[in-house]
């Protein structure tokens, strides 16, 4: 009997984690290239900086106890030179944890554009490869029965990721939107389905990954001096779910501060707002500090709280 609790038990997280095997971000245009291997960074647009170094924290449904936590450390480099071919490079690394089941992952990631000039557009095609590992920790598993005894050892496995993405952007030419830029993406962030099974010798449980289908879309509209104007889509899909569409407003101000909003078909509402220090330890540089906040306002299900996330983002011209 204590075996079919266990069992279950597991089944339980199994179905919770489902919608985690990819983490969700507030701030997603700060990470494009994780989303999509062929995406151009923002900061290209806005100020034609080709380095980005970027940190981010999130921690969803604050108040529930071994909710979802996020954290990402990410590099890029885009050889933007015109009149050639160019290429994007860089890697990352995340970390994901909820309650008992994680992961950890590393990824390299290379992009080619097909431009004649790299800011005023381009058709990439984008590849990350990686290790990720798999992990579940049965002491912090919660029986309904304290006297139930888990004989389980820790688990873990480590397997290859791809992710592939095509990515185009052009600046507009022509008409009231002259100038502005506009982008279109589509990526698979995890190409092998899997299904993870581990055991020893009291038996075995099992969680499937399965693919997502991403689509991202948006326009920078350019106003007077630094300020811009960022509507973005962002489109998520994976077998036997409903399609999730996020739509959001980016404000970018000519004193260094922007603001967004954004609601989700999920029932999410979202926030953001953050800093721009200007020049920062060198010419031609920014250092953006973001924070995002999620609140669900969903009819259905649990409340899950709130969510926080925190973005620390350094880019220049290289």
């Amino acid at each position: 009997m204590k075996k079919y609790l266990l069992f279950l038990i597991l089944l339980s997280c199994t179905e919770w984690l489902g919608a985690q095997h990819l983490p969700l971000f507030t701030q997603y245009r700060e990470q494009a290239g994780i989303l999509n291997p062929a995406a151009v960074h923002s900061d290209y647009f806005t100020n034609e900086y080709n380095v980005a170094f970027s940190g981010s924290y999130r921690r969803q449904w604050v108040g529930i106890e071994s909710a979802p936590t996020t954290q990402v450390v990410q590099g890029q480099y885009m050889h933007a030179q015109r009149g050639s071919f160019g290429w994007i490079a860089g890697g990352y690394l995340m970390n994901d944890q909820t309650g008992p089941v994680g992961f950890t992952g590393a990824y390299g990631r290379l992009a080619g554009i097909i431009t004649d000039d790299p800011y005023y557009g381009g058709l990439s095609f984008g590849l990350s490869v990686g290790a990720v590992q798999y992990r579940v920790d049965v002491n912090e598993i919660k029986l309904r029965e304290h006297n139930d005894i888990l004989t389980m050892d820790n688990q873990a496995r480590l397997y290859p990721d791809v992710a592939l993405g095509a990515y185009f952007y052009r600046q507009l030419d022509g008409g009231f939107l002259d100038g502005n830029h506009v982008y279109f993406g589509l990526s698979i962030p995890q190409v092998f389905g899997l299904d993870l099974e581990f055991k020893d010798d009291t038996g075995a449980f099992s969680t499937e990954r399965v693919q997502h289908f991403y689509g991202q879309m948006g326009m920078f509209v350019y106003l007077e001096g630094d300020s811009f104007l960022e509507p973005s889509v962002w489109i998520k899909y994976a077998p036997n779910v409903p399609v999730n569409v996020d739509f959001n407003l980016r404000y970018q101000m000519q004193t260094n501060f922007w603001l967004g909003t954004g609601l989700s078909t999920a029932g999410n509402f979202h926030l953001e707002f953050g800093y721009i220090a200007a020049d920062f330890l060198s010419e031609d540089s920014n250092l953006k500090i973001g924070y995002g906040y999620d609140y669900s306002f969903s009819s259905f299900g649990p409340d899950v709280g709130s969510t926080h996330e925190f973005n620390v983002v350094y880019t220049f011209e290289y």
